[in-house]
């Protein structure tokens, strides 16, 4: 088993890393403090092929394997979570799903701009009575002729209020799984309205909203895949997000190491840094090996989807595993920092904000837990 990183996987983390720092980095408070979208970020982002990653380059992506991918958005999050989930989320729940079901007109259309960064897209299925219960969503999608009309809400949308296409889950029969479909919606439909904005604990940079259809007419063109495959689709596309929260969380338990490698070097107590302390070298021995053992896990995933393997398992072990543990190596940056991490001069403090929802959104570590625990079962 080769551990080692191709020179292309080199060369992509060594130019993420210092856009990260140069571009990234000195909007990260700034975005956190006024909860506003860094689409300075997102334009760069997309010049530099980042939004489409896993897009072949046919369809306006720049065609590289899912490690690269995983590479990418960890050192975004490195530095800002914000910015690492707009980046998952243009690839994994943006564009993917257009690439593995849509028709050649709908990537034409659809698939090419998002890839290219000229537009951006959003995912939406969750509901105030469906969350993880994918079934017990109530959005409806009505055939009348050669449109559907959809009718409904969705809640807790990452990036709806900044898309200009949606990606909605409706159901078109009784069937809690297989009557639900998948729908294009452009943003400028009439029947579209972006409801409550919400005001979150982290990723502030993130605009997390409410979706509401009355009476929104779309092409029946704009089916993605087929009737009633909706269900199918969405927990394909929660696969390899999943591959993307990791990554984030991974990046954000390198940025917290790193952080307070520096800080127990820099603070002094009882005339000496604290990094001579056994007690702050034993934080930072367990940070640092369980970053590794979460970035193992997350190149495992990323490695056997790009051969092609089943998958599903590796990608909830590493969400499960990278997500729970970037929180508590967040919560040890904060002590390692003192009372200086408890403030917003120190990026710790944002980190320990941030860090929590990658164990909620795409699969709460419960759903992680049941999806490990059935194949186990099988």
């Amino acid at each position: 088993m080769d551990f080692q990183l191709t020179d292309e996987q080199r060369m992509i983390q060594s130019m993420v890393r210092d856009f990260a720092e140069k571009e990234v980095k000195p909007l990260a408070a700034e975005i956190d403090r006024e909860e506003r979208v860094p689409t300075e970020s997102i334009r760069k982002m997309g010049e530099l092929g980042l939004l489409g990653m896993i897009v072949p380059k046919e369809y306006g992506g720049s065609g590289t394997d899912y490690v690269s991918y995983a590479i990418a958005t960890s050192e975004i999050a490195r530095v800002c979570a914000s910015t690492a989930a707009l980046l998952s989320g243009a690839n994994s729940l943006n564009c993917w799903p257009i690439l593995e079901y849509g028709t050649e007109e709908q990537k034409q259309k659809y698939l090419v701009p998002m890839a290219s960064g000229r537009t951006y897209g959003c995912f939406g299925l969750t509901e105030a009575g469906a969350g993880s219960d994918i079934g017990g969503i109530r959005t409806k999608a009505e055939l009348e002729g050669d449109e559907y009309v959809i009718n409904g809400n969705k809640l807790f949308i990452t990036s709806g209020s900044i898309a200009d296409t949606l990606t909605v889950f409706a159901r078109t029969g009784e069937d809690p799984t297989r009557g639900l479909s998948a729908f294009l919606v452009e943003k400028e439909t009439e029947g579209f309205s972006v409801g409550k904005v919400e005001e979150k604990l982290g990723i502030r940079g993130t605009p997390t909203v409410e979706l509401i259809f009355e009476d929104c007419r779309i092409p029946k063109e704009n089916l993605l895949g087929e009737e009633g495959q909706g269900f199918k689709i969405a927990l394909s596309t929660l696969d390899g997000g999943r591959i993307g929260i990791a990554a984030c969380a991974v990046g954000v338990a390198q940025g917290c190491l790193e952080l307070s490698v520096q800080y127990s070097k820099e603070r002094e107590q009882f005339g000496q840094p604290i990094s001579n302390f056994q007690a702050i070298q034993w934080k930072l021995a367990d940070m640092a090996t369980q970053t590794e053992a979460a970035r193992l896990l997350l190149y495992r995933a990323a490695a056997k989807k790009d051969r092609g393997e089943r998958y599903t398992t590796e990608s909830s072990m590493a969400k499960l595993f990278a997500s729970e543990i970037a929180t508590k190596i967040a919560i040890d940056a904060v002590q390692i920092h003192g009372g200086y991490g408890y403030t917003k001069e120190y990026a710790v403090e944002r980190f320990m904000r941030d860090v929590k929802i990658f164990e909620l959104f795409e699969g709460t570590s419960e759903i992680q837990r049941l999806v490990i625990a059935r194949s186990l079962l099988k």
